[in-house]
């Protein structure tokens, strides 16, 4: 893409207006959503954190002789958080302000926010996140290790990236607006067996992100059940019913609402059925742990003698309530969620080599609830490295002639172990008022943040605010020459 952008501010260094002109190439032909990337996933975004009153922008979709572009982990957002991360960062440096203090004086600090690009956020915390980041990342003690780099005739640079993301894409009437052939809510079966385990089949399918897990921990604490008694059924179609699927850090926040909503009705249905065993009104039963109690007595039967119970059938009305305990249900969410983060890059160059090594690298994001910390880590890990692999490494070449030389991966640089430090996590917490669950996506949200940090740290180390993605060792090389110049000089 090419994209020229231009930020308003005014004598109290508040934002007043954003305008932005993106020329985005498609390639050679219309992928399945290679027109959406560069407009709905990334024009809406171009808010930011930010509480910019009015944002033009527009963007032209091209036709080129290049390899057709389609989704990649982020899609559009990665695109949407570089254009107005870099643009604050580098206002902040023209107009003598430090980074993060110009960033807080424009934060959104009301919610909803209705932005000026369609987006209503409906909830966060942007200061919390910012000063964890940098309470982390020891931001007080980066004067000292710039100083340390420069008595070795090394560049220091650090970099912000304050990101926010709409995913868990919904709901179904606004994408269907849009020209979207299909809705995007997602399904859940929940079937209890007789002897108490359970099979959820989920329309959501796991390629790695450990449903398996995480969806089973959902039922196993609902339900007061060990999670071994658990059993995640998703991507066969011979058993699951129709769904959506998993992309848009959309599982958690549509996948897992679909689940919490079968067991409501799981749950419902139990009640009445241990009031029946126990001689009670459905209204006088409570649930929790795994037993059910009528109130105010010392009657009770666990949930896997319920489960029993509603297969033998013995104790109520089979035309009143029917037998089994077996219920679906589909969710459509009412609006995206907006998971955010304060994301801080720390690199050393060596203007002899141009090599840029990131010495530290700190996320601190708000996913809203998270139901496993493990796993959640796991994704921010796995994204921030794909986007240090944007920022420094990948970038598919053409010659002249049109001819792909970066067509395998001895050509395409891709990042490797020893090209990232230990990463430093941490998370505040807003719940999302849209979901049941209160939880936000998170797989992207490092592919997403990770590009502008890395590139707004490389810049601060250079001094110049010109070099591009990704920023190899020859590139840096050239622009540290005239830093090293112009640090002589000076």
């Amino acid at each position: 893409h090419i994209t020229h952008a231009e930020l308003a501010i005014d004598a109290n260094g508040k934002m007043t207006a954003m305008r932005v002109h993106t020329q985005a190439n498609l390639g050679a032909y219309l992928s399945t959503f290679s027109s959406s990337v560069p407009t709905y996933l990334y024009a809406p975004l171009l808010s930011g954190q930010y509480n910019i009153p009015a944002i033009y922008a527009e963007v032209d979709a091209i036709y080129t002789n290049t390899a057709p572009v389609d989704a990649y982990r982020g899609a559009g957002r990665p695109e949407a958080t570089f254009v107005v991360e870099r643009i604050v960062e580098a206002a902040a440096r023209e107009l003598g302000k430090d980074p993060a203090e110009f960033r807080r004086a424009n934060f959104v600090t009301q919610f909803p926010h209705q932005t000026p690009v369609i987006m209503c956020y409906d909830a966060g915390d942007y200061e919390a996140g910012m000063a964890k980041a940098q309470q982390i990342a020891d931001v007080a003690g980066y004067p000292a290790r710039k100083a340390a780099s420069a008595a070795k005739g090394k560049l220091r640079g650090l970099g912000y990236s304050a990101f926010i993301e709409a995913c868990g894409i919904a709901p179904s009437a606004a994408v269907g607006s849009l020209g979207a052939g299909v809705g995007l809510w997602e399904s859940a079966e929940v079937r209890v067996n007789p002897i108490g385990t359970v099979e959820v089949l989920t329309g959501s399918h796991s390629h790695g992100q450990g449903h398996e897990t995480t969806f089973a921990q959902l039922v196993s604490e609902r339900l007061g059940i060990p999670i071994d008694n658990v059993a995640i059924v998703h991507g066969d179609t011979d058993k699951v019913q129709m769904g959506m699927g998993t992309y848009g850090s959309r599982s958690g926040a549509v996948g897992m609402s679909a689940i919490v909503k079968a067991l409501d009705k799981i749950e419902a249905k139990a009640k009445k059925v241990a009031g029946a065993v126990l001689e009670a009104s459905a209204a006088d039963i409570d649930f929790k742990d795994g037993v059910f109690t009528v109130r105010g007595t010392d009657k009770s039967i666990d949930f896997g003698s319920v489960a029993l119970q509603a297969y033998i059938a013995h104790k109520f009305n089979g035309q009143e309530l029917e037998p089994g305990l077996k219920e679906g249900a589909f969710y459509d969410p009412t609006n995206f969620t907006f998971p955010s983060g304060v994301h801080i890059c720390e690199v050393e160059i060596d203007p002899d080599t141009g090599i840029t090594k990131i010495e530290s690298y700190t996320a601190v994001d708000d996913f809203g609830v998270i139901i496993n910390p493990m796993i959640v880590e796991g994704q921010v890990h796995g994204g921030v490295i794909q986007g240090i692999g944007q920022a420094l490494h990948e970038g598919a070449v053409y010659d002249a002639s049109g001819q792909l030389l970066t067509a395998s991966y001895m050509d395409y640089c891709m990042p490797r172990a020893d090209d990232v430090p230990s990463l430093k996590t941490g998370f505040t917490e807003t719940r999302c008022p849209s979901n049941p669950l209160g939880i936000k996506g998170c797989g992207e949200a490092g592919a997403i943040s990770a590009p502008a940090a890395v590139m707004n740290a490389i810049t601060d180390a250079l001094g110049d605010e010109t070099i591009q993605m990704p920023a190899t060792p020859q590139k840096v090389w050239k622009y540290a020459q005239k830093a090293v110049t112009r640090q002589a000089a000076e």
